[in-house]
């Protein structure tokens, strides 16, 4: 049988699978006894193929200088973005996104992606709504699952916070692998996978999430950097290091050739970063929990690895456990705090003692004795008191470790709060967010986003300031708003009485009295009005905090005295409102005049429909697309219109969005719905929707007019309160790609966020008979890429033992595998399938691309003969067993 080459794979995983592919095929181990080759020091879990890009200089680093295994947990495959490279959408671009990540990360001597097959459905900026998607316990029962079959050391995530623009699939990610992090060591949590499929629980040492600070360039950057959180614990990782294996370039300059691998997002034409590595900034990551011992003041590129992955530098043994819990977070001044030292180890540690540090003032008081330390956990517990005149806000406490064997620390944040504390209101997605971090035990999470409420220009709204007593006695005294310029409250002060541990709350009705001030994120500070809450109490210092009012644009909607001339055109007399500014940047690069991008618009309405007129300037045209290419709007010059309906949707899943494209290929315009209550063509999804326009010629600008139908929207508009946003995404080139997006009312991410949508009136509107008033339940897209359709991850599977998609290993008696050699012959490929019970085969002859594909039900025990188009590379074959569970097989095709 004469050898075929095996297709390029990254580096780090090349070698190992060549050899494997050269013996018989392989199957996926037992699953009660985990392969050694899926093992993994640092998990990275992400939502999309990308979403690890910006740490492959520190994972890169990690690698190739200390040999430690990197993977990845990508939730996704990304099939819901936009493709830059081709007309792939849905699955087909799932697989194209996978085959970029993994040609990326390679590069970083990442082997092994695992996917979860989530669907990528859209951008939103609600982990809610994600979590509901999803499934949250189930995809976190995978999650836990691939944590205990890879046992990571150290697991990097996301940001699982709702600050500004961050996409609700990367908080949920965030989300998952925080509480996979504690579940995954917890025998009771998802205890079928210990009963059932022989795994054990696994406690990873560290747990960070990506980001925390900003800091200089060069290498003084991973020392002189500014957190982002008070009290927090952030490392930066220098990108500037020469990587020897890469002929001395940086691991940034690396970072960047890996990023341009995703082509399909359209960063193939990311620019240079610097050669000289002293304007090479670094990586920043944020702790969130530790249960091994480090040293604080360690700023090496492996600090983060340090007691998890590499021996602790103050000589303790490996595996050393010693972490620090306490009784509550929140203490007041005068009152205490019950701070744990926990502490074992595989050898044992003799004269062990936990000694805790304090700020100046506060007092500590127990032995912190700890004894002979081995196996058994061993604790030792303090009182820490803050003093009654200590300074509000979270501080450090650091418990330094000392044996006969060595030393280690670690830390615990505590909240130094006020008797009584009073915060405005937060958004939904902020208190889900609070409650989500004080349930999994990591408080220290909440307050990372700004506390904000919009209202719209002249307009009034009620703010509520939400009050907690933290005090063992009843607590009287009021509370005052400092607004700013331009917004008056209803009252100077007002007064509260809550009993000791209770909640309660004051509301105030505030007012814009300028009609003036800007709007969006042009009003004050990135389009914040600070202003302090103050509240005082019967003891303590006053409590201030801070928060902002943001304004959003107002407008009413005249009805038309006829309905307009679809036409592309405006019509004398058609549109009678006032002109909307359009010319906002919110994200990308500033228009450079009027002519490069600017846009007006303009509203009307009948009995029947809303008419939306856009008039945009622009100077250079983007990509033409193909006519059956309508969706991903964003690619190139085309205008976004978002309606909610009622005024208070939470996420766009309750809310009508559309994208228009003023010119395809066949010289007309089309439409879409996305990201919004039912995404997907428009004539399917908008019924009785219809859109015109011009394109000047020659070329500088265009015009987009729409129809809407009231009935296409998700509910019946509210005449005294409708949101309402129009986008314009300007693309300069012709590859896919936007470079400036404009519109109405402005923020980063604000697609996403109806509560910054401007506000409307439509006076004497009524809606067409029949339409709810609540929202009709979103149709979300469902149709994910699946593992047992890519057979880079068949192969993956293969090689570590490590089922697909983070499910359990198909049952002995109820298997398939590829059995013997298969043969080659006339350009397809056949095999034997061995069966040992029922399921469904996916057979696939894949060399850089899929060359073939074949699905074959089992409905018994036994041998059945496959042929599969395709006669070079490898032939890949997972087993869907009808009981559960995968079983993965691969063999190197040649012919005779």
């Amino acid at each position: 049988m004469r050898r075929l080459a095996l297709p390029a794979l990254p580096v780090a995983v090349s070698a190992a699978l060549a050899a494997s592919l050269l013996g018989p095929p392989a199957q996926a181990a037992a699953p009660s006894r985990p392969a050694e080759k899926g093992r993994l020091d640092v998990l990275f879990v992400g939502a999309h193929p990308d979403d690890e890009a910006g740490g492959l200089s520190t994972y890169g680093q990690w690698n190739e200088y200390d040999g430690a295994r990197v993977g990845v947990l990508t939730v996704t495959r990304g099939e819901g973005g936009g493709n830059a490279a081709g007309t792939e959408e849905g699955p087909p671009l799932g697989l194209l996104r996978e085959d970029e990540e993994r040609r990326a990360v390679g590069k970083a001597g990442v082997a092994n992606i695992h996917y979860l097959d989530d669907v990528d459905f859209y951008y939103t900026v609600s982990a809610p709504l994600t979590a509901d998607v999803w499934d949250h316990r189930e995809a976190l029962g995978r999650v836990v699952r691939l944590v205990r079959q890879t046992r990571p050391k150290v697991i990097v995530t996301m940001e699982p916070a709702p600050v500004p623009g961050q996409h609700g699939n990367h908080q949920e990610a965030g989300r998952l692998a925080t509480e996979a992090y504690f579940l995954a060591a917890d025998p009771k949590a998802y205890p079928e996978q210990i009963t059932r499929e022989g795994l054990r629980p696994w406690a990873p040492g560290r747990l960070f999430n990506t980001g925390g600070a900003s800091g200089p360039s060069g290498p003084s950057c991973a020392s002189g950097f500014t957190p982002s959180a008070q009290a927090a614990t952030v490392y930066g990782v220098w990108g500037g290091r020469a990587s020897a294996r890469n002929g001395g370039r940086t691991w940034a300059q690396v970072e960047r050739d890996a990023q341009r691998v995703y082509v399909s997002q359209g960063w193939g034409g990311f620019p240079d970063v610097p050669a000289d590595p002293n304007l090479n900034g670094c990586d920043y990551f944020t702790q969130i929990h530790s249960r091994v011992p480090y040293k604080l003041d360690n700023r090496d590129a492996t600090a983060m690895l340090e007691g998890a992955v590499t021996p602790g530098t103050g000589g303790l043994p490996q595996d050393t456990r010693f972490y620090l819990t306490t009784d509550t977070f929140g203490v007041t001044p005068g009152g205490e705090v019950k701070v744990t030292a926990h502490a074992s180890s595989p050898k044992t540690l003799r004269k062990a003692k936990a000694k805790l540090d304090v700020p100046a003032g506060w007092t500590v008081t127990g032995s912190g004795d700890l004894g002979t330390v081995g196996s058994s956990e061993r604790t030792a517990t303090f009182t820490v008191k803050p003093p009654a005149q200590a300074s509000y806000g979270r501080v450090r406490l650091a418990a330094t470790l000392s044996t006969a064997n060595g030393t280690g620390q670690n830390v615990a944040p505590v909240e130094v709060r006020a008797p009584v504390r009073g915060v405005q209101q937060p958004l939904p997605r902020v208190e889900d967010f609070d409650a989500w971090a004080a349930r999994n035990g990591v408080p220290q999470l909440t307050g990372r986003v700004k506390r904000v409420l919009t209202l719209g220009t002249g307009q009034s709204r009620e703010v509520r300031v939400d009050l907690s007593n933290a005090s063992a006695s009843a607590q009287s005294g009021t509370v005052k708003l400092d607004l700013p310029d331009g917004f008056v409250a209803d009252a100077a002060s007002k007064p509260y009485r809550l009993e000791a541990g209770k909640n309660g709350s004051v509301a105030f009705t505030v007012r814009n009295t300028d009609a003036s001030l800007p709007t969006s994120n042009q009003g004050g500070a990135n389009g914040d009005y600070d202003y302090t809450i103050t509240t005082t109490g019967s003891s303590g210092a006053p409590d201030v905090q801070k928060a902002a009012l943001e304004l959003v644009p107002v407008a009413e909607l005249p009805k038309a005295a006829a309905a307009p001339t679809l036409d592309g055109k405006e019509g004398a007399g058609e549109y009678t409102g006032s002109e909307l500014n359009l010319s906002r940047l919110w994200e990308g690069t500033a228009c450079e005049s009027a002519a490069d991008c600017s846009a007006t618009g303009k509203v009307t309405w009948t009995d029947d429909a809303l008419y939306v007129l856009v008039k945009v300037r622009d100077d250079k045209q983007g990509t033409v697309l193909g006519a059956d290419d309508c969706k991903r709007h964003w690619r190139s010059d085309s205008v976004e219109i978002a309606i909610d309906p009622r005024g208070d949707s939470e996420n766009t899943s309750t809310t009508f969005k559309t994208g228009v494209f003023p010119v395809m290929s066949d010289g007309a315009p089309c439409f879409q719905r996305d990201a919004d209550q039912h995404q997907g063509p428009g004539v399917e999804t908008a019924p009785g929707m219809a859109v015109a326009a011009t394109v000047a010629q020659p070329y500088d600008g265009y015009t987009v007019e729409a129809k809407i139908p009231f009935t296409a929207l998700p509910a019946a508009v509210d005449p005294a309160r409708m949101g309402l946003n129009i986008f314009v995404y300007d693309s300069d080139t012709q590859d896919k790609t936007g470079q400036t997006r404009i519109g109405w009312s402005t923020w980063g991410g604000v697609q996403g966020d109806p509560y910054r949508w401007g506000l409307t009136t439509l006076p004497g509107h009524t809606p067409p008979a029949g339409m709810p008033t609540t929202p009709r339940p979103p149709v979300m897209p469902t149709d994910a890429a699946a593992s047992v359709n890519s057979p880079q991850s068949i192969r993956q599977a293969a090689e570590t033992g490590i089922p697909l998609a983070g499910g359990p290993a198909a049952p002995r008696d109820a298997t398939g595998r590829i059995d013997g050699r298969p043969v080659v012959s006339g350009g397809s490929t056949t095999f034997r399938l061995r069966a040992t019970g029922p399921g469904t085969a996916y057979a696939h002859v894949w060399d850089g691309k899929v060359l073939g594909t074949k699905k074959v039900t089992v409905t018994r025990a036994g041998t059945t003969t496959v042929t599969v188009p395709g006669a070079t590379g490898y032939l890949a074959v997972a087993f869907q067993a009808e009981a559960g569970g995968t079983a993965s097989s691969v063999a190197q095709l040649g012919t005779r």
